[in-house]
């Protein structure tokens, strides 16, 4: 029995992922979609939903109870907003802004709403990282000393035909992909309070980077690395090691994320946890165990728990501050990057306003 219809506005990559999830989610179905392209009608044509060119004309149907907004960075906030004030949920996707402005516009828009907002880091749903969370919360690792984050990947050079994503404001890998990263590293080890950041654009010499790496100061305990770039050759990528994707990018077999504590070290996506026996140090071997979990498809998790959030039965996994925050670690590297100093992220606070 269906009791939530969804319509999804986007139908890009993202987009059309919500949308063959959405056939694989009992109790919801896809009842439109908003998107201004041609092949946005020929592709709700085959999937026998309605069509509409804009957000107006679809809240103005009254054919959905919950939208998910998956459309170009650049509309989130202004399309969130509208939705929101149509008394609609939604699942948005990341980022959640495009600057501490927009953030703060969203936040608002949120509080007047009344209504919940799950953005859409994905990873959180996926059963590896809940179990990689209650290890860590457990104690598996003791408190953080240092974390190493790696993304490598090589995206063809028609992967920027796509105009907004040569656009500084809402393209490049740090926005894109690593943002994800930023996620987890809160989602383990709580708030970042200060990043030093360098960028380059030296491969391909568009106006956004191409290769990023980054400190992050956190506020309970540790520091942590992350590097990436979309124009180097490597598997040690998320997208190439967890297996989320496995209709669109292979699996690797290689590590991304190393985790090192007092009391032990845990990787990802492999899921090994390192500990010494008693009085162990460096000269003694170190013991490895495997934490288990049980592989599920991440994206419907995540809609089976944007469910739950539509009847209240759960709040969301991903707060709309969680994204606001993910967003605001990105401006703080950007700003590193550009001035060559340190960003603490108080300092952007107060720029912005607040925002919770």
């Amino acid at each position: 029995m269906v009791d939530i219809r969804v319509a999804v506005i986007g139908t890009g990559v993202i987009g059309r992922t919500h949308i063959d999830t959405l056939t694989k989610v009992s109790g919801m179905a896809l009842m439109a979609v908003a998107d201004p392209a041609p092949a946005a009608k020929d592709l709700a044509e085959s999937l026998q939903v309605r069509h509409f060119t804009t957000v107006d004309d679809l809240l103005a149907a009254r054919v959905a109870d919950a939208v998910v907004i998956a459309s170009p960075n650049d509309t989130h906030v202004p399309i969130a907003d509208q939705v929101l004030a149509a008394g609609l949920p939604i699942l948005l996707e990341k980022p959640v802004a495009n600057d501490l402005a927009e953030s703060a516009i969203l936040a608002d828009a949120a509080r007047r709403a009344g209504l919940p907002v799950l953005v859409g880091h994905h990873r959180r749903h996926n059963p590896l990282i809940k179990a990689a969370k209650q290890a860590l919360d457990n104690g598996a690792i003791g408190p953080l000393v240092m974390a190493t984050v790696t993304c490598a990947m090589l995206k063809p050079d028609n992967y920027f035909d796509v105009a907004w994503r040569r656009d500084p404001v809402q393209g490049g890998p740090l926005l894109i992909n690593a943002i994800h990263d930023i996620d987890l590293l809160r989602h383990f080890f709580g708030e970042v309070t200060a990043v030093q950041g360098s960028a380059s654009n030296a491969v391909r010499g568009l106006p956004v980077e191409d290769t990023t790496a980054a400190i992050l100061t956190f506020e309970q305990s540790g520091l942590a690395t992350l590097a990436l770039s979309d124009t180097a050759v490597g598997p040690w990528a998320w997208e190439l090691s967890s297996g989320e994707n496995p209709g669109r990018f292979p699996q690797h077999d290689a590590v991304t994320h190393l985790y090192a504590g007092r009391s032990g070290g845990l990787s990802l996506p492999d899921l090994s946890h390192w500990t010494h026996g008693p009085g162990g140090e460096w000269t003694k071997p170190l013991h490895r165990d495997a934490i288990p979990f049980t592989q599920t498809d991440t994206y419907i998790a995540q809609m089976e728990h944007f469910g739950d959030v539509v009847r209240g039965t759960a709040s969301p996994l991903v707060t709309c501050d969680d994204g606001i925050r993910n967003m605001e670690i990105v401006v703080a590297i950007k700003q590193s990057s550009a001035s060559g100093q340190r960003v603490r992220i108080a300092d952007l606070a107060k720029e912005a306003g607040p925002t919770s």
